[in-house]
């Protein structure tokens, strides 16, 4: 009975705690945007379509789902890419994909300053 209820209290200590959640790494996903997205983006603008900057109110307007899920929105695009902006899924892991979208969203909130 003992070794029942040991095995019962262990397999509840795994499935309560086994998977930790990691938080998307902001000064990585700066290394990532500084080595892949700044050429075209440097600053939070865009100097293929000056309109499309990843501010927030122009992030806000041009991604689909950005008002429901920021990092989201913002990794959907890095992923997929659209029209100019090259796909970066085959590049970039899904981790470094989401630590950029975290490093957009966070510059976004400070005005890019």
């Amino acid at each position: 009975m003992r070794r029942l209820l040991s095995l019962i209290a262990l397999c509840l200590a795994l499935v309560l705690g086994a998977a930790p959640s990691y938080a998307a790494d902001v000064a990585h996903g700066a290394q990532i945007f500084s080595a892949n997205c700044a050429a075209c983006h440097m600053g939070g603008g865009n100097v293929v379509n000056a309109e499309r900057t990843l501010k927030q109110d122009a992030l806000a307007a041009y991604l689909a789902d950005y008002s429901s899920d920021h990092e989201a929105a913002i990794a959907y695009q890095v992923t997929n890419g659209k029209n100019a902006m090259p796909a970066f899924g085959g590049k970039l892991s899904a981790g470094d994909i989401a630590d950029v979208a975290a490093y957009v969203e966070d510059m976004a909130g400070k005005g890019w300053a």
